[in-house]
Parts: C-alpha cells; structure tokens; sequence
C-alpha cells in the first residue's frame, strides 16, 4: 500500500485528491495538512511514502517543507512531488533543489496524477520531457552539485547507456525495453549508479547526465 500525505491550504483541493487516490486500491492518504508546519508535524508522527505538495502555503510553503524533508535522515524514504498551478521554471528549479522528486501542475490529468504517485513510489523521477529540458538548460545557475565527467569513470559503459537514458526521463520499464533488457536488470543499474555517483535521487542523476554530456539540451 502507498502511503500519501496531501499539503495544501485549500480544503477543496485536499478532498478531491483524497477522493482520487483512496479509489485507487493500492493507495491511501494517510495524512492531510494546510501548512508546511503542520505537514512536517504529522509525517514525523505517521509514515507516509509519498507527499503530494503545494507550493504556496501558510506557515512554511511547500519548498521549505521539502528542503526539512530532505534534510531530516528520519524521512530519507518520503518523496515529495509538487503539485501547483505555477508551470514556471523558477518553481521548476527551486522545486529540485530543495530535494524534490518531482512536480506536476494541477490541471494534470486524474489518471496521470495516479500514475505519478506510483513512480514516484517506486523510485521514478517524475520530471516530464519539457519541464526537463527547461530546467536543465539552466543548469549555470547551479542547480545542484553533480560529479565532474571524470566521474564517469566510475561507471560501465552498460551503466553509462542506463543514464544517458534515465537522463532523457525515461522509467526503467522503458529503459529495460529499450536495451532489452529485464525491468529488474534496469532497475538494478539505476540503483547502482546512484550509489557509485553519490546521486541523492532519480532526479539528481538526470542532472548528472546533463552536467556531464550524457545527454545534450535540446534532446527528442
């Protein structure tokens, strides 16, 4: 079961997420809350997978509840998604910095914003093709510290297809059809590149593919 916690000010946006999502047989939203505050509060107290986030909130907004999440070893396995109705590239980056594992707008689609929750779940990033391409063609404004090429080097030349392809968005069940290859293998790559490149997250390495010419902007 997928543990969800909705935070968002507005009472009406909560209800139609939890409608969402507890029809949904593998999720349940286990904790709501109207601040970043009070989010903080009741994922300490009651664990949760994945937090659905708004951006713009009372009492600690959604990008300083995600950088508390990311720095607090305790909720090292809670991925954030924001969700908000601000599709700019400054919420982009902040949203990424600050340790979040993805961002959606509100108007997404009700299947996709499932889908979302079970990605994000399993380890997926969940930056689409042009919210990737936008903000990783900022990446001179630091976005976050990634290994120089050298660091390559660390990795097979099997692993370093895994990432130019993880750095194009795709899943590991794409990645897995494309080398042909078991989703189980795919999977297992991307976790071993994390740990060889010290990459904090999914996202982290689609800057890392960036960063060192894996993948070039302006990718199909």
């Amino acid at each position: 079961m997928i543990r969800v916690a909705l935070a968002d000010d507005q009472l009406l946006v909560r209800a139609g997420f939890r409608a969402l999502l507890d029809a949904e047989s593998d999720v349940e939203v286990v904790v709501e809350a109207a601040s970043g505050g009070e989010l903080l509060d009741r994922i300490r107290e009651t664990p949760v997978d994945v937090v659905l986030m708004d951006i713009r909130m009372p009492d600690g907004d959604g990008l300083w509840a995600t950088e508390r999440i990311a720095a607090d070893p305790a909720l090292s396995e809670v991925h954030v998604v924001i969700v908000t109705t601000f599709e700019l590239d400054e919420y982009v980056v902040r949203a990424v910095r600050a340790g979040a594992a993805g961002f959606l707008v509100k108007d997404t689609e009700p299947a996709d914003l499932v889908r979302a929750v079970r990605a994000v779940a399993s380890g997926d990033a969940l930056l689409s093709p042009g919210v990737t391409k936008r903000l990783l063609s900022r990446m001179a404004t630091g976005l976050r510290e990634a290994p120089a090429g050298a660091a390559l080097d660390a990795i097979t030349e099997r692993e370093r297809e895994v990432l130019r392809l993880v750095g194009m968005g795709l899943t590991n069940d794409e990645i897995a059809e494309r080398l042909f290859l078991s989703p189980l293998t795919a999977k297992t790559h991307v976790s071993r590149i994390m740990s060889k490149l010290h990459a904090r997250d999914r996202v982290h390495l689609v800057v890392v593919a960036y960063e060192t010419g894996l993948v070039a902007p302006g990718w199909q």
